[in-house]
């Protein structure tokens, strides 16, 4: 199983929030993809061993490097610098799901991650569709379909390292994990 779904949709409230102080959306994304480039580019570092992981991550770090670039050409056309690094209430509730020091260490990254590209995916539709900017709009629209090709790139390498059944099993507890999560989280004008 490559594809899948999310247990809860975002409210579109959320889309609502993160337009109505669109600077700190921005800062907050520019934020999201420097650090999703440097985890991509840490797990090449944890992993010499798997040359399919280490090409994947290279090309997502160059990616997500792209994508950084062009938030922050965005951000600097409007005057606005980048903050200082917060911590992420989504992400770090996330990984608090992870087995660590376990063989399992490796395939809840990778579910996780790819927990986060999908969730990523759907929220920079939604961006896309609720901006009316033709030009950022298109820009988000673009940006939800890079974040598909990540989320799927992770269950493609998940299925690559373990056993089918372990990961439809896993990847079906974190997602529940990850929808109440959504469920608690306040909106904010921010990714997640």
């Amino acid at each position: 199983m490559i594809e899948y779904e999310l247990r809860i949709a975002t409210d579109p409230k959320w889309a609502e929030v993160a337009k109505a102080d669109f600077d700190a959306f921005l800062k907050d994304h520019a934020a999201c993809e420097r650090k999703a480039a440097a985890l991509a580019m840490s797990m090449v570092q944890h992993y010499p061993d798997k040359p399919d992981l280490i090409r994947g991550m290279i090309d997502l770090a160059m990616e997500e490097m792209a994508h950084f670039r062009e938030v922050m050409k965005i951000m600097l056309a409007k005057g606005l610098q980048q903050g200082n690094d917060e911590k992420d209430p989504y992400i770090n509730l996330l990984l608090k799901n992870v087995r660590r020091h376990s063989e399992m260490y490796l395939l809840d990254r990778l579910l996780i991650f790819s927990i986060v590209e999908r969730r990523g995916h759907e929220r920079f539709f939604m961006m896309g569709e609720a901006l009316e900017d033709p030009k950022m709009k298109d820009f988000y629209v673009r940006l939800a379909k890079a974040e598909h090709r990540h989320y799927t790139l992770f269950m493609t390498l998940a299925n690559q390292y373990y056993p089918e059944q372990v990961v439809a099993d896993r990847l079906d507890e974190l997602l529940d994990a990850e929808a109440e999560i959504v469920r608690h989280l306040p909106y904010r004008a921010a990714v997640h």
